[in-house]
């Protein structure tokens, strides 16, 4: 696991220039990689390559990167992991390669000199390179097809210098680099709590989408013009899974799976260094955590943080789990001045806009874990895979109770809460009031009436699923973005597609990449952790794509095929109980300790002097909450997040 980065100019620089430019990108990325580091830069092409290196396979010098093949065509720097990268070594081999390493790098290289982009439909794992081709003139950015690692790329405004790199401060070190915020992105941002690819927070730079490929050719560096190719759709997998479901039992589904499964642990056990997994007592960890110990001769190291908050607090439950199972377990409580510690810390790891205050727990327990081992395995993916969320079913409730109204009726309804005022919709509500609670509209029905003509406006489902699930701002658009879901909502075709398999596969597309793994990768990596997923090995991923509906969800739960693997090694009433989210106290924390922090960061003037926020929305939204009147904890913690790198990256 690793940290790269890039740039390709027209501009023509010295050697020493070079050298300079290139050391200072990869500086920035040293959390990712302490082992070591190094950079490769060609004065003729003006190309510069940087890799800073955490050591998992072959731990000897000769694993450095950049590294090139043998046959000094392709330069690459690489962060990931190719799992199955012994098989294709041994094909390679066959074909008359040699090989002076064990690592994987290697394998990518040989694999790329003999299939050239084909050899990416050959790995299994997660990763992210830029590969420079010395004979055409050619850079090649791929990720893998999950998006577990991340890959930035665009343009510089200044000289028009293409970039590349794992985060973004890689890029922010570009000699000028002064890039302006996207204001599209920033109102999708403030929708959701993250921004998706292919958007970044600055104009010209964009994210490489999951298994997608980004080739740029030295000649097409006055054009600004990339080429794009998708050797791997989570879109396409979904429905060719749908399209040829499985046939088989349920007890022969289930046993394909838990091979299925049960393989892509084994090859995420090959390492060269300690490893171990995330426990939280749940159902995706505990799976993950029960397949693991069940191939491994020793007790497996587990891990889980605990709260003394009795709501946020998953401790408990991890450790009759991780007891049961007999691994090794560590658990560290800590307390809320340990979490209010991290919080300057989060605009520099996550470099940019990012919200999902999930966060701070999962950096602590990164950090807690590598105090022990280098490498963790996550129960990641199974909530979008096999319908784990709750707010499924109640998106399907709100959806459902919609579609009893004449679309004339709710015509008359958006319109009346549009022009009647504050005195006359108040009283409404009131007499409404069980029914609104029941779905969530809390509060007076004029502080709702904003949320609910949302709803009332929208007919088509996976736009409804988009807006019925991001940030509600009770008083208009915050930001001078345009107010807006990820296009993938409002494009996604979808006829006859059952609701269920439609929100989990817009979760896949877009929470998971761009906010679940986005939080793993970044709060791994600050801290040299090494984070893998096996529930998103592609193969089991396009195998759930073909499981029949009833063997995800049965009897009002999501995860039922899950559930029954775990329940060959983990008794029921360990595991069965509510899910709950990995959250932590943040509305009382920003009524308290972190009262002073927000204030400065929300000052009207402040807002005014910046220019991208709407300063009386947001002061109503944190009067209102410091107040106790309503609970804002999650549109504000969009606007502090924001604001928090701006202090840090806007300058």
């Amino acid at each position: 696991m690793c940290g790269i980065t890039g740039f390709l100019s027209k501009q023509a620089y010295s050697k020493n220039k070079l050298s300079e430019i290139i050391n200072k990108m990869t500086a920035t990325l040293v959390h990712r990689g302490p082992d070591d580091g190094d950079t490769w830069w060609n004065v003729k092409d003006s190309i510069g390559l940087g890799h800073r290196r955490l050591a998992i396979l072959d731990l000897s010098p000769l694993g450095r990167q950049p590294m090139t093949s043998q046959n000094g065509r392709y330069t690459v720097v690489y962060n990931g992991e190719i799992y199955n990268y012994q098989e294709i070594r041994t094909d390679l081999e066959k074909r008359g390669y040699k090989f002076s390493t064990n690592c994987d790098t290697e394998v990518l290289l040989e694999a790329f000199s003999e299939w050239g982009l084909d050899s990416l439909k050959r790995f299994i794992g997660m990763f992210a390179f830029g590969l420079w081709d010395s004979k055409d003139k050619k850079l090649y950015l791929a990720r893998d097809r999950l998006g577990i690692k991340p890959l930035y790329y665009g343009w510089s405004s200044q000289d028009h210098a293409f970039l590349f790199g794992s985060e973004l401060k890689a890029l922010c070190a570009y000699p000028g680099f002064k890039n302006p915020i996207d204001l599209e992105a920033l109102g999708i941002f403030f929708r959701h709590n993250y921004i998706p690819a292919p958007f970044s927070i600055y104009q010209n730079i964009h994210k490489v989408i999951p298994g997608q490929v980004i080739i740029l050719g030295k000649q097409d560096l006055d054009q600004k013009k990339v080429s794009k190719k998708i050797y791997w759709s989570a879109l396409d997998a979904w429905q060719k899974g749908l399209n040829a479901p499985l046939t088989g039992s349920a007890e022969e589904n289930l046993d394909l799976f838990e091979n299925t499964l049960l393989d892509a642990i084994r090859l995420r056990l090959i390492t060269d260094v300690p490893l171990g997994a995330f426990l939280s007592g749940g159902i995706d960890s505990s799976t993950v955590v029960a397949l693991m110990q069940s191939v491994n001769n020793r007790a497996v190291r587990t891990f889980s943080v605990g709260f003394k908050e009795a709501e946020y607090n998953e401790a408990p439950f991890a450790r009759q789990v991780a007891n049961h199972l007999g691994t090794d377990h560590t658990e560290l409580y800590v307390t809320a001045q340990d979490a209010l510690n991290l919080v300057p810390r989060l605009p520099g790891i996550w470099d940019e806009p990012f919200a999902d205050s999930s966060q701070i727990p999962t950096l602590l327990i990164s950090k807690l874990t590598r105090d022990f081992v280098t490498v963790a395995l996550s129960g990641d993916g199974g909530d979008e895979l096999f319908w784990g969320y709750p707010r499924y079913e109640k998106t399907l409730e709100i959806w459902n109770l919609l579609k009893k109204f004449p679309s004339c009726l709710k015509s008359a309804a958006f319109l009346a809460l549009n022009i009647l005022p504050n005195t006359l919709l108040d009283p409404i509500g009131d007499l409404f009031h069980p029914i609104f609670a029941k779905y969530g509209l809390k509060g007076p029905l004029s502080r709702a009436s904003k949320r609910i003509q949302e709803l009332l406006n929208t007919y088509d489902f996976a736009l409804f699923y988009g807006w019925a699930n991001s940030h509600f701002q009770p008083f208009g658009p915050i930001c001078k973005g345009q107010d807006r879901v990820a296009p993938v909502f409002e494009k996604i075709e979808h006829n006859n597609v059952p609701q269920r398999e439609l929100m989990s596969i817009l979760d896949i597309l877009t929470y998971l990449p761009d906010d679940i793994l986005t939080k793993v990768d970044r709060a791994s990596m600050a801290v040299a952790l090494e984070a893998r997923v096996p529930i998103l090995d592609h193969r089991v991923v396009e195998l759930s794509f073909r499981l029949p509906a009833s063997l995800k969800f049965r009897n009002g739960q999501g995860k039922w095929i899950l559930r029954q693997i775990l329940y060959k090694y983990v008794p029921r009433e360990l595991v069965d109980r509510p899910k709950k989210g990995f959250g932590i106290p943040l509305d009382q924390w920003l009524r308290g300790p972190l009262k002073e922090w927000a204030s400065e960061l929300l000052r009207p003037d402040r807002l005014r002097r910046e220019g991208y926020l709407f300063p009386e929305k947001v002061d109503r939204l944190w009067q209102e909450h410091i107040s106790g009147k309503c609970n804002h904890q999650y549109i504000l913690w969009n606007i502090l997040m924001f604001q928090a790198w701006l202090e840090k990256w806007g300058k």
